[in-house]
C-alpha cells in the first residue's frame, strides 16, 4: 500500500510525535509498503491515511475523508490528544475519531479517555524497543547483584525540557536527602525554551545531586541507561506512552513514574513505583526506599523485567500486520 502519515511536527523536531512517526514508516517498510512522512495532507494519492494527533491532525483527515472516502484512516491518540482535548471536548479532536476508521493507541489505559460511541475501534499497539546482544534479564540480574556495592545510585530522567514533562521534579526530590544518600540524578534533554535551559543550568551549579547532561545521541542514551542507571524517573503530567519506561524495561532498569493513563497503561495500574503528578515528598520517599530497601528495588527490577515482553519488537510488527491486514481485508 501508499501510506502516508502526518505529523504535525516538523522534519527534525525532537518532539516525540516526529519520532514516532519516522519509527512507523521504517517498520511499515519493513511490510512492503511505500511511507512518506508528511506534516499534513496535501492531496496525494494514498491508500491508507496515518494521523498523529487527532486535533492538530484533523484537518488532514476531514481532507483525506472528502477525497477518498472509501480509504482507510487511522488516528493515533497522542497524549495531548488523551489527557487534555479529548477531556475538554474539542470538537476538532472528536471529529477526527468519528472519521477514523481504527483508533491507534500506545498503551492499555487510552481507553478510559474515549467516548464509549468510539472504543470499538481501538486497537493498541505497543512501541517496541530494539536491542544489541545484551538482554534484560542479564542486565537486571548485574543491576541487583551489584547496586548495594555502587559507589552512586545513579537515577536518570530523560525527556526534552517543557512543562508538561515536570522536568525538574526529580532535582527538587533530591535536594534535602541525607548526606549518606548515594542518589545522583542525570538529566538528558532538550531545552525547548531559554527559560528551560536557564533552570537547568542554575539547577545543576546548585544542586550537587543534579546534573543537566543536555542532546545525547540516542545509542549513547541507552548504552548508559544499560550500564550507569540505577533507575529511571518518569515525572510527566501527561504522556501518550513514554517509549522512554518501555526502553527501562528492556534495560531491566526499574522505573519510578507519576501515576497517568500513560504510565499505568505501560507498567499496570498496581506498580508499586507509582506517584501522584508533582509530589515532590512521595517521589523522595520512593526514591531512597529503592536505595536503601534492596527487597523493593528488586520487586520493582521484577516486575519492569516482566512488562518488557510487551515492547518486543516482534509483537508490534505482527500488531501493524494484523491491523492493516484488516483494513485491506
Amino acid at each position: 500500500m501508499r501510506i502516508g502519515i502526518v505529523t504535525p511536527a516538523p522534519p527534525r523536531s525532537p518532539q516525540g510525535n516526529r519520532t514516532t512517526a519516522l519509527r512507523w514508516a521504517r517498520l511499515l517498510r519493513t511490510l512492503g509498503h511505500r511511507v512518506a512522512v508528511k506534516q499534513s495532507f496535501s492531496g496525494e494519492n494514498w491508500d491508507l491515511l496515518i494521523a498523529l494527533h487527532a486535533r492538530r491532525s484533523a484537518a488532514s483527515v476531514t481532507r483525506f475523508h472528502k477525497e477518498y472516502p472509501q480509504r482507510p484512516r487511522i488516528v493515533a491518540l497522542t497524549g495531548t490528544d488523551l489527557h487534555l482535548d479529548l477531556p475538554r471536548g474539542n470538537l476538532a479532536a472528536q471529529r477526527s475519531l468519528k472519521l477514523a476508521t481504527r483508533l491507534v493507541a500506545l498503551h492499555a489505559d487510552a481507553a478510559d479517555a474515549l467516548p464509549r460511541a468510539v472504543r470499538a475501534k481501538l486497537q493498541v499497539i505497543y512501541q517496541s524497543v530494539t536491542v544489541p546482544a545484551w538482554t534484560a534479564a542479564a542486565a537486571s540480574a548485574r543491576r541487583t547483584r551489584s547496586i548495594g556495592d555502587a559507589k552512586n545510585f545513579e537515577v536518570f530522567v530523560v525527556g526534552h525540557l517543557r512543562p508538561v514533562k515536570d522536568p525538574f521534579r526529580a532535582a527538587m526530590a533530591v535536594r534535602r536527602l541525607p548526606s549518606s544518600s548515594r542518589i545522583q540524578v542525570a538529566h538528558f534533554g532538550v531545552a525547548l525554551s531559554e527559560s528551560m535551559r536557564r533552570r537547568a543550568l542554575q539547577e545543576s551549579e546548585r544542586n550537587d545531586r543534579y546534573r543537566w547532561h543536555g542532546h545525547v545521541s540516542h545509542a549513547k542514551l541507552l548504552q548508559a541507561l544499560r550500564r550507569r542507571a540505577a533507575l529511571l524517573v518518569q515525572t510527566s503530567r501527561a504522556e501518550g506512552g513514554p517509549h522512554t519506561i518501555s526502553e527501562a524495561c528492556v534495560a531491566g532498569v526499574p522505573v519510578l513514574a507519576t501515576d497517568i493513563p500513560g504510565s499505568t497503561g505501560l507498567l499496570g495500574r498496581d506498580y508499586p513505583g507509582l506517584f501522584p503528578v508533582g509530589d515532590t515528598a512521595r517521589l523522595r520517599e520512593l526514591l531512597q526506599r529503592a536505595e536503601g530497601d534492596r527487597a523493593f528495588y528488586r520487586a520493582l527490577a521484577q516486575w519492569c523485567r516482566r512488562q518488557a515482553k510487551l515492547f518486543d519488537p516482534e509483537r508490534e510488527l505482527a500488531s501493524w500486520r494484523r491491523l492493516l491486514g484488516e483494513l485491506q481485508g
